[in-house]
């Protein structure tokens, strides 16, 4: 597992950055088991920054950075326990990023008290989820923006 890169929590600064990440990521990584139309859809939801902001403010936000501080990935989990966000820059994909993020995110987990970690994850992202041994509860249809995607 190659560890050129750090965890740390993500500021306000990084919104900007966390956007471009998600936006790349779905439309690249994402299109292997989505539409064209279901990616850009999906993609649209991060054009408000603010609500990128929000969520760094309101939720254990964290990003991983490689060597020259770029963002190569990030996720976030609310107080509850709802795991938001999981993203891997689209050229760091296999490189152990996403274990290290979950790795962070469980960890604090379990130092806040949480005791249950619930998430929606996509249809690219499930193998991941379930090998680490997240249970699917149900398929449901989610509406992105305009249309309603199959996750788990």
């Amino acid at each position: 597992m190659d560890k050129d890169f750090i965890i740390r929590t993500a500021k306000p600064s990084d919104a900007s950055e966390v956007k471009e990440l998600f936006q790349d990521t779905v439309l690249n990584i994402n299109k292997r088991d989505y539409s064209k139309a279901e990616v850009e859809d999906w993609a649209s939801c991060g054009n408000d920054l603010s609500h990128i902001k929000e969520m760094i403010r309101t939720h254990y936000f964290i990003v991983a950075t490689n060597r020259q501080s770029q963002i190569i990935g990030f996720s976030s989990i609310t107080k509850q326990g709802y795991l938001h966000s999981m993203f891997v820059h689209k050229n760091f994909q296999g490189n152990g990023v996403a274990t290290i993020l979950l790795n962070e995110i469980e960890r604090y987990a379990i130092t806040t008290g949480i005791t249950r970690i619930t998430s929606e994850v996509s249809l690219t992202a499930l193998p991941f989820f379930e090998k680490r041994g997240y249970i699917v509860e149900e398929e449901q249809k989610r509406k992105a923006n305009l249309l309603s995607l199959t996750n788990f």
